[in-house]
């Protein structure tokens, strides 16, 4: 599952001893990098970040992670990604490849597709960070969004104790896209999967039907926090799959962003699809993954930004119509 917090960490008055890094052994492959063996690391100071390509928590953590790279490494300080899938497509290492070149992730990244690391670490949640010694001992973790200014102390402080400089002052971020923090005093809208082994607070009428074409009918008003179909859909366990051209999802929420993932699946090329927020374009409203009029494609499976609002927020209803059949939609999440 996902994490996200909303509240803050305080700097630890000790750093003890959570356990020896691992290593990457179970890797299935890697990217950016030959693979690396924690004895190639001993005696750096290194900072494993585990996540997904699709998870917006992680990408609001990007931005301090590349900063800590850019600014430490001379310092041998060094940054892996594991990539542990959630979704199916999230296996695909071209899908992987694509979308940490988008996302501007330079540092090494080892495929976890098979959980191996994950499970090595005891790990639970994405994005996790977890940041060892230079004798490869783990000294600090980070679940979840937020601690950016207590993990860059555990950098500097280690740092100082492997007799290297340990800057005082904190890296600045500038911020942008997914990258941009949420706004948690006016979130009030969870992450919400549409698959049914996971899929809360369906609205359409005569409920999820599984693993079989239905003909959904979405009710006139939503409840805040639940979502509805309309068209020709069948709902997987991890995904609802459009059967035919003009199906819509329809989510009623209380926050500035909306995120879908969601991709062409087995369309025969781009699906078109069109944002609508309570009945109109978005306007200004509108996410960098579609324009103005709330049009965009689907050409990859990603998570797509299709609402940041720059005003006040207040509960709104979002519908996503789409042109051709194909389309697979896996989970919303807010910020």
């Amino acid at each position: 599952m996902s994490l996200f917090d909303f509240g803050r960490h305080s700097g630890p008055a000790s750093l003890k001893v959570e356990g020896r890094l691992p290593g990457f052994d179970g890797a299935t492959g890697w990217l950016n990098s030959e693979p690396l063996t924690v004895e190639e690391l001993r005696g750096k100071i290194v900072l494993v970040d585990v996540w997904t390509y699709t998870c917006i928590n992680w990408l609001r953590t990007l931005g301090y992670l590349r900063a800590w790279e850019r600014r430490y490494a001379e310092q041998d300080v060094v940054v892996v990604g594991v990539h542990t899938p959630e979704f199916p497509f999230e296996h695909d290492v071209e899908n992987v490849r694509r979308e940490a070149k988008r996302s501007e992730v330079g540092y090494p990244i080892a495929l976890d597709n098979d959980y191996a690391v994950w499970d090595a670490l005891d790990n639970r949640y994405w994005p996790a960070l977890y940041i060892a010694d230079a004798e490869g001992r783990i000294r600090h973790h980070q679940f979840g969004e937020g601690g950016y200014e207590e993990s860059e102390r555990v950098i500097q402080r280690l740092l100082r104790e492997a007799g290297r400089d340990g800057a005082d002052d904190l890296v600045a971020v500038d911020l942008d896209g997914f990258e941009v923090q949420a706004d948690w005093m006016n979130l009030r809208t969870p992450e919400s999967y549409l698959g049914y082994e996971q899929a809360r607070s369906f609205a359409s009428f005569d409920g999820l039907e599984l693993d079989r074409q239905h003909t959904y009918v979405a009710p006139v008003g939503l409840r805040l926090n639940s979502w509805a179909l309309s068209g020709e859909w069948t709902i997987g366990r991890k995904a609802i799959v459009l059967n035919e051209a003009g199906g819509r999802i329809a989510f009623r929420f209380h926050g500035r962003d909306v995120h879908l993932v969601m991709g062409p699946g087995g369309a025969e090329g781009p699906v078109p699809f069109r944002v609508l927020l309570d009945g109109e374009p978005p306007g200004a409203s509108h996410g960098f993954d579609v324009d103005d009029d709330g049009r965009g494609t689907l050409s990859h499976p990603r998570l797509h930004q299709l609402v940041r609002q720059p005003g006040a927020i207040m509960d709104r209803t979002i519908e996503i119509a789409f042109d051709a059949p194909g389309a697979e939609a896996y989970a919303f999440t807010f910020g």
